[in-house]
């Protein structure tokens, strides 16, 4: 990765950044890397109240062997598949729950040609949004990166299968490859009858999203929240699947006193202001934060109480590769570089522009993960 490797030169010529804010992987990567300042972050958690931080976030930052906290837990996101409940409603298709309802409405919405998409899929190379959606579909079929003897896992015949399946959907999408501006820019213009995305794009349903150029996309669907539907859990052949992101503030090696204040502000005097810039898609860590985040804006009122609840909640639910409790620092390191290496999202890319089959990928995969945790490995983390 790029990223990372500017930040190992800069830790060599002495010049980290003192605090970064970076989702659940990379504090994997950048703990593999040697990068962070545990203590630093242990105390800011303490300042701020172990009591506060909300049942499960600490547990995500926490290394298991040693019980450092790794990062600061700050805010997240759930991920879901939001769907045009009218449409499916029209069509007598079921709530796209299971890879089989996402089939099936695949095809019936294509067929129907209104919206002209059922979905646009995330095909893009470089852009990590493809492995978010991509790993939810992975864990869907029990597709893990490590077995429980320590084995490389990326060439299964699960894994071929979620990356059929996954491809499988291009049918119904506009022509690849896609990312996630023009998936959103699509279901806001009533285009295509669902999305792979984060709660971030409850506001966006409402006020639309924001276009390079600064402008807004212009809505085409008369009160599209109250038409939307979501489905945060995606069931497959052998297993179900709630995806989601913790974002945490990470102190880095040789990070000075004053970081730890600045980051103590960020969760405290701060907080709400910052969650406020995008309430939906910034779900508080703290139990303190929860009323006052749940009436902090009028677009809450778009959407049900359960709605609310059910995304306030989904730190609990929530599963991701890297926080699998019993996979080492060594593995979540390499699971770390996965994503910030891009090597999922490239691999898809390769599949649906036809230039590689799912066996092939998988085995190509297979290969690069095995070299990333041989140098984790030796690397001792």
């Amino acid at each position: 990765s790029t990223t990372l490797q500017q930040l190992e030169a800069a830790q060599a010529a002495g010049d980290l950044p003192d605090l970064i804010r970076v989702g659940i992987e990379w504090v994997a990567a950048l703990d593999g890397a040697g990068l962070l300042d545990p203590q630093a972050a242990g105390a800011v958690v303490q300042v701020v109240g172990e009591t506060d931080f909300r049942e499960g976030v600490l547990a995500m930052v926490t290394d298991v062997a040693s019980g450092e906290v790794l990062a600061v837990p700050y805010d997240g996101w759930i991920q879901a598949l939001w769907y045009r409940r009218d449409r499916f409603e029209q069509l007598g298709l079921k709530t796209p729950i299971s890879w089989a309802d996402l089939n099936q409405a695949c095809d019936a919405i294509e067929a129907g040609g209104d919206p002209a998409f059922a979905l646009v899929l995330p095909t893009v190379g470089n852009q990590n949004y493809v492995h978010q959606v991509f790993e939810q579909v992975a864990m869907s079929n029990n597709v893990w990166p490590f077995d429980a003897a320590g084995n490389v896992t990326m060439n299964t015949p699960e894994m071929v299968e979620a990356l059929r399946f996954y491809a499988g959907l291009q049918r119904c999408s506009p022509d690849a490859p896609q990312d996630l501006y023009g998936a959103r820019e699509r279901y806001e213009r009533d285009e295509s009858a669902m999305l792979f995305y984060s709660t971030y794009i409850m506001d966006d349903l409402i006020e639309g999203s924001d276009n390079a150029d600064g402008t807004k996309i212009e809505i085409a669907v008369e009160n599209l929240p109250g038409k939307t539907g979501f489905t945060s859990s995606l069931a497959g052949p052998n297993g179900v699947a709630s995806y989601g992101q913790l974002v945490t503030l990470a102190l880095l090696d040789g990070a000075s006193p004053a970081a730890q204040d600045v980051a103590r502000f960020f969760l405290q005097e701060g907080y709400l202001d910052i969650l406020a810039t995008a309430p939906l898609g910034k779900v508080p860590v703290l139990d303190s934060a929860l009323e006052p985040w749940s009436t902090s804006s009028p677009i809450f009122q778009a959407y049900s109480p359960a709605t609310l609840g059910h995304i306030a909640n989904g730190y609990a639910t929530m599963k991701r590769w890297v926080l699998r409790p019993e996979y080492d620092r060594a593995q979540k390191a390499t699971i770390g570089a996965i994503e910030a290496r891009l090597i999922i999202p490239a691999a898809i890319e390769q599949i649906v522009l036809g230039d590689l089959t799912p066996e092939a990928a998988a085995q190509q995969l297979q290969a690069q993960v095995e070299d990333l945790y041989r140098v984790r490995k030796e690397s001792g983390g």
